[in-house]
């Protein structure tokens, strides 16, 4: 049985010793059936000639961005789109680098700005460089836009350091590629509504109280749940950002019309997450026109708005019968974390709440990172360290599928 079996393959090989390996690892790939189509560096080049390549991928080896074979094609974006998989291995700190920040001055780095499938590094270089804080900011941007890392080995660098620095082995590797084509989707054939954002409640036309939310949680949530297979609507109010492709996006600006939004579309879900920052209330009357500054001071009446989060759990527990949607909740806090989440997990009717202590520099609002610890019904299920966004959304997503399936 070849697992890879009409699934095409982006091979990136930059400039490093480990270059050897991706030799092992693209006749893997052609073994299991996949098409391999290998881009190198210049610098790949100087390790592993593109011949060695050619002849395990049996395709012609891409290594100058104006070297165009076929008028008919502009190579990069045909070779982009044909992919159903990108893989840089290995991946130095300079293609890392470039692809961080929209750099594109060779085949490799353009071609990899137009995949639109998913990609997958797999990085190798000494331990002093792969600690450096301008690499490690460039693999957090890369991991919070959903770009995969295997991780690198530690041992004996061909530089003489023993650290972490070691491209994975190609087994290793090939592995990760046949479970990210073929393996189980944890959500296929579930619906999943998330919410994201922070509402606007309108004070008059120019003016209205929010809070910090980006929506980047919510956003990193809907696109790890689509990944996973799920059937995903988004309701987003005020956020940084384009939401992710491939669901569907229900905007939003108040708290009521979140409210109504959710409300409508509880009955078809299978899992809720509420992951927006809700405005707690909002002005008793809101102004058509500009309020003119003529006095001092003035007094400003606020009512409150619907708590979407109970509402979900009353309905849930309203309705036995059919669709029980699992709930997941977010509680972002500043002091006693734990007893929070748990009183709120109980109050509210959720199946979990992500709890997250928002003063922790570098998590929560506005950042790419978070750190969350995940309690349930019997208290404290993980904690998931400080790590992208996307990779706390989808550990997120793979405890709650495993709850979910729970008989």
């Amino acid at each position: 049985m070849k697992p890879l079996a009409g699934k095409t393959i982006l091979l990136g090989v930059t400039g490093g010793i480990a270059a050897y390996k991706a030799a092992a690892l693209c006749s893997r790939l052609v073994q299991w059936g996949a098409e391999v189509r290998v881009i190198m560096t210049e610098g790949a080049t100087r390790f592993i000639t593109p011949l060695t390549m050619q002849t395990l991928s049996r395709h012609p080896v891409a290594a100058d961005v104006f070297d165009e074979r076929d008028a008919a094609k502009v190579q990069h974006i045909d070779w982009a789109d044909a992919a159903d998989l990108a893989v840089v291995a290995p991946a130095t700190a300079n293609l890392i680098g470039k692809l961080a920040n929209g750099i594109a001055d060779d085949m490799l780095s353009t071609t990899l700005l137009a995949v639109t499938a998913p990609i997958l590094i797999a990085p190798a270089m000494n331990v002093h460089m792969w600690e450096n804080p301008a690499v490690a900011e460039n693999v957090r941007k890369l991991a919070a836009r959903g770009v995969r890392f295997v991780e690198p080995g530690t041992g004996q660098l061909a530089c003489g350091y023993v650290g972490k620095g070691r491209l994975a082995e190609p087994d290793e590797i090939a592995d990760i590629i046949v479970q990210m084509l073929t393996g189980p989707r944890l959500l296929d054939g579930k619906k999943v509504l998330v919410t994201a954002g922070g509402t606007m409640e309108r004070i008059d036309p120019v003016r209205y109280i929010t809070n910090d939310s980006s929506g980047k949680m919510g956003f990193a949530l809907a696109e790890a749940a689509r990944d996973f297979g799920a059937e995903v609507t988004l309701v987003c109010a005020r956020t940084e950002g384009s939401p992710p492709a491939g669901v569907h996006v229900m905007r939003v600006e108040s708290a009521v019309e979140m409210y109504e939004a959710v409300m409508s579309r509880i009955g078809e879900m299978d899992a809720v997450v509420k992951a927006a920052a809700v405005a707690d209330y909002r002005p008793a009357e809101r102004l058509d026109k500009k309020m003119k500054k003529t006095r001092d001071s003035f007094m400003l009446e606020l009512v409150r708005n619907p708590d979407i989060l109970q509402a979900i759990g009353e309905w849930k527990t309203a309705h036995p019968g059919g669709r029980k949607p699992f709930i997941i909740g977010f509680a972002a806090e500043t002091d006693n974390v734990e007893a929070h989440a748990m009183d709120k997990l109980r109050r509210k009717k959720c199946d979990l709440i992500a709890a997250n202590d928002v003063s922790r520099p570098g998590a929560g609002f506005g950042s790419d990172n978070n750190a969350v610890s995940l309690y349930g019904p019997e208290g404290l299920v993980e904690h998931i360290p400080l790590a992208a966004k996307r990779q706390v959304a989808e550990r997120i997503w793979q405890i709650a599928a495993e709850r979910m399936n729970r008989p």
